[in-house]
């Protein structure tokens, strides 16, 4: 790809939020109840045929799905015909958020200093997603609100890592893609945003597992890729890092 302007020839970047692990931990309490309910669900909808179905089955295909895909659910749509409605409404009710979640202090503050506009994009479910940033007190700081339901290209679902949901996103709201910053914990969705020009931001402090399934440990060190321009342990470090991204050249 061919080298391009850097963001500090444009004054106010746009920041492209990820949620879970981004801003809050969902590792602590969040993400297990969600994947106990993902396990019930899968096992139920194999079960389906009417064959045994252990744990090993599920977490196969869990794991196959997403790696194959980069979504379970895209994997149990193809495959199983499952409603994504459904599927994403069973696995996310788990009950009130406010016991289970877990954020620094500070947050909106954060995004006060960072100039540009900011639009929150998860591949979490919109009455989920907007249920977390209230509790946070962070719904007035995005212009937009992108969840997994908004994700649709030429009638299919297509959430992150997909480049072309971040195409559309991009031509709907009038952007290059040299002008973006994609903030986020997942090295997949971070190297598909590089190679169409945006610059990327790596989260790691709420990182445990570095599978879907909460089984693979991450290495003891992370390895910052090649694609990732800045790597952060918290988004506080953002207004400190803001001048290595604003001079950054795009030629990964």
């Amino acid at each position: 790809m061919a080298s391009s302007s850097p963001i500090s020839s444009i004054r106010a970047p746009v920041w492209l939020f990820d949620l879970d692990n981004t801003l809050h931990d969902a590792s602590h309490a969040i993400f297990p109840a969600i994947s106990a309910n993902m396990n019930t669900y899968i096992a139920r909808v194999l079960a389906a045929g009417g064959d045994p179905v252990t744990q090993e089955m599920v977490d196969a295909a869990r794991r196959g799905y997403w790696q194959r895909y980069g979504a379970t659910l895209l994997g149990m749509i193809r495959h199983h015909q499952v409603c994504a409605a459904d599927f994403l409404k069973q696995t996310h009710d788990i009950g009130p958020l406010e016991a289970l979640l877990r954020a620094e202090r500070g947050l909106g503050r954060l995004l006060r200093r960072l100039p540009g506009r900011k639009i929150l994009l998860t591949n979490a479910p919109n009455s989920y997603s907007t249920e977390i940033v209230r509790r946070l007190k962070l719904h007035n700081h995005f212009s937009h609100h992108v969840a997994i339901e908004h994700m649709h290209v030429h009638g299919q679902l297509r959430p992150k890592p997909s480049k072309l949901m971040l195409r559309r996103l991009l031509r709907k709201h009038g952007v290059a893609a040299q002008r973006c910053i994609l903030v986020e914990d997942t090295l997949a969705n971070l190297r598909t945003a590089r190679q169409l020009g945006l610059r990327t931001v790596w989260v790691t402090q709420y990182l445990k597992m570095s599978d879907p399934i909460g089984k693979a440990p991450l290495p003891r060190t992370l390895k910052c890729p090649g694609y990732v321009n800045v790597k952060v342990k918290s988004v506080r470090q953002l207004p400190a890092r803001l001048s290595r991204l604003r001079t950054t050249h795009n030629n990964y």
